[in-house]
C-alpha cells in the first residue's frame, strides 16, 4: 500500500529518546509575554539542535503540540521548521488535545517511526497563555462583520448587537463546550463529589512548591531548562512562578488565606451544588458543613513556555552519535465524564501500562499533571480500584519528587513534554530507578500516559 509516496512498511521497533530541552516556565503577562508561541517554540528548536549536536538536516519531521492555534502561525510545526532550518521536505504537523497536547505529539512521531514514514522526528510543545485573543464571533454574513474595515467602523456598536459576540478565547478555551462547566469548576465538583478537604489541597500544594524550589536550588532543572535569549539580553533564566512565590514553602499559612474561587458571596457555594448536581451523584449541599476548596495557591498557574525533544530509533540515534536516554515501552489514552476530566489520568494509566506489560508497582518514578491539588488527591483515591496506588508513590518521593504544575505552571501544549522531561532526568540521575510513568488529564475528559524504561 502506497501513502503519501513512502511505501508502508510497519514493523516492531523500538522507540527511543534523547536529548531533550525546555524553555523556563513564564508566569502569565509577565517575563515571557512579548514573545508569540512560534518563537517560544523557535527557541526550544534551536536549543535542542545545539545541545544535541544535531543536524537539522537529519530530522524527518516536527510535531509540535499547541492547544491556543490561533492564525498567527498557522500550522506552526511547519513555521517552526522552516525558521529553525529543518529540511524544507520535513514532514511538519501541529496536534491538538489540550493539556496533553505534546504527549500526543511524541506518540504521533512514534507511531510515524512504526510504520516507517521517518526515522528521526523533533517533538514538543508550546503556549502562550499571555497571547490567546479576544475575539469576535459571528458570521460574515452579518453586515457588521463583512469587513475589517466594516467591524472597525461598527466597533461600538457589536457590543449590543445580536450577530456577534466578543469573547475572551482563554476563558472559553478553559470551560468545556459540551457540559458548560469551567476547568476550576470541575476541581472542585472532584473535591466535593470525592470529599477533599481544603486543608489537604492546600497541603498538597505546598509541598509541590517545596519539592520545586528544592529542586531548582539543587541544580536539578539545569540538566534541561535552558534560559531564554533575545538580541543577547536574557529574558528569563528560571521557572518564573515558584520564585514568584518563594516563600510559601516557609509560610503555608498563606494558602489559608486564599479566597476560594466558589463560595463567595456573589456566587454561594450552595448554587454551586445546585448547577452542577447533575455530576455530584445526589450529594446534597448541608449548610455549615459543605466548604468550598480550590483557590488560586492550590491550582496550577497560567504561563508561557515551550519543550522539544527527540524521538527515533536506536539504529539511528547511533548513525548520527546522540544518546538514548529512555526507551519509550508503551503509551495510552482515554476518555471520560468532562464534568471529572481532572481524574482521567487514573483511566489512562493502566492503558499505557498494559501496552507496555508492567505493572504501576514497578514504576520507580512517575511524574503526574498537577492542574488543581483536588484532581490530583481524587486521583489518589480513586487509583487503587485502578491498580494504582499513587498515593503511596507520592508518600515514598517516587511520585512528582521535583514538583509539578501548581508550582512550575502549565503552558497548556508544553506541559505534556515537560513531564517527559522531568521523568526522563529523573531517571537518569537515580542510579537505581528503571521505570518511569507520566501521566495527565486534559480538558474534555481525555487522560494520557507514557511508560518510559531508562537507557542511559
Amino acid at each position: 500500500m502506497d501513502y503519501n509516496g513512502i511505501q508502508m512498511q510497519a514493523q516492531s521497533r523500538r522507540i527511543v529518546l534523547c536529548a531533550g530541552v525546555r524553555t523556563p516556565i513564564g508566569h502569565i503577562s509577565r517575563s515571557l509575554a512579548d514573545l508569540p508561541p512560534a518563537a517560544l517554540m523557535h527557541a526550544a528548536v534551536q536549543t535542542l539542535l545545539d545541545r544535541a549536536r544535531l543536524e537539522a538536516a537529519a530530522a524527518d519531521g516536527l510535531i509540535v503540540g499547541w492547544v491556543g492555534q490561533t492564525f498567527s502561525a498557522p500550522n506552526i510545526a511547519r513555521v517552526v521548521a522552516l525558521t529553525s532550518g529543518l529540511p524544507e521536505k520535513c514532514q511538519s504537523l501541529t496536534v491538538q488535545n489540550n493539556c496533553i497536547s505534546s504527549f500526543e505529539a511524541i506518540s504521533e512521531a512514534a507511531r510515524r517511526i512504526l510504520i516507517g514514514e521517518g526515522r528521526l522526528y523533533i517533538v514538543g510543545g508550546t503556549e502562550s497563555m499571555s497571547r490567546l485573543p479576544y475575539t469576535i464571533e459571528g458570521s460574515r454574513a452579518a453586515r457588521e462583520l463583512r469587513s475589517l474595515a466594516t467591524v472597525k467602523e461598527r466597533w461600538g456598536a457589536l457590543w449590543d448587537s445580536p450577530n456577534a459576540s466578543i469573547v475572551d478565547a482563554m476563558e472559553e478555551g478553559l470551560t468545556d463546550p459540551v457540559e458548560h462547566i469551567s476547568m476550576a469548576a470541575t476541581a472542585e465538583v472532584c473535591a466535593q463529589f470525592y470529599a477533599i478537604p481544603r486543608q489537604e489541597q492546600d497541603r498538597f500544594a505546598c509541598e509541590s512548591f517545596r519539592r520545586t524550589l528544592a529542586s531548582w536550588n539543587r541544580g536539578f532543572y539545569a540538566s534541561h531548562v535552558a534560559p531564554v535569549v533575545v538580541d543577547g539580553k536574557t529574558i528569563l533564566e528560571k521557572d518564573e512562578y515558584p520564585f514568584l512565590r518563594e516563600d510559601l514553602p516557609s509560610k503555608p499559612q498563606m494558602f489559608a488565606k486564599a479566597p476560594t474561587l466558589f463560595g463567595a458571596s456573589t456566587y454561594p457555594l450552595k448554587d454551586f451544588y445546585r448547577d452542577n448536581a447533575a455530576f455530584l451523584g445526589g450529594k446534597a449541599y448541608q449548610e455549615d458543613q459543605s466548604q468550598a476548596t480550590v483557590t488560586l495557591f492550590n491550582s496550577c498557574g497560567r504561563s508561557d513556555g515551550a519543550s522539544a525533544m527527540i524521538v527515533t530509533t536506536p539504529e539511528r540515534a547511533k548513525e548520527l552519535g546522540l544518546t538514548p536516554l529512555a526507551e519509550l515501552r508503551g503509551w495510552g489514552y482515554y476518555g471520560n465524564e468532562p464534568a471529572f476530566m481532572g481524574v482521567s489520568p487514573a483511566l489512562a494509566a493502566p492503558v499505557a501500562l498494559k501496552a507496555a506489560g508492567l505493572s504501576f508497582a514497578e514504576m520507580d518514578h512517575v511524574e503526574l499533571h498537577e492542574p488543581f491539588a483536588a484532581t490530583v488527591l481524587s486521583i489518589f483515591k480513586l487509583g487503587p480500584e485502578h491498580g494504582c496506588d499513587w498515593r503511596a508513590k507520592y508518600e515514598s518521593g517516587a511520585l512528582n519528587p521535583n514538583g509539578g504544575s501548581i508550582a512550575l505552571g502549565h503552558p497548556l501544549g508544553a506541559t505534556g513534554a515537560r513531564l517527559i522531561l522531568n521523568l526522563m532526568y529523573a531517571l537518569a540521575e537515580d542510579p537505581k530507578a528503571r521505570l518511569g510513568l507520566a501521566a495527565a488529564c486534559a480538558g474534555g475528559g481525555t487522560g494520557g500516559a507514557l511508560v518510559l524504561e531508562k537507557l542511559a
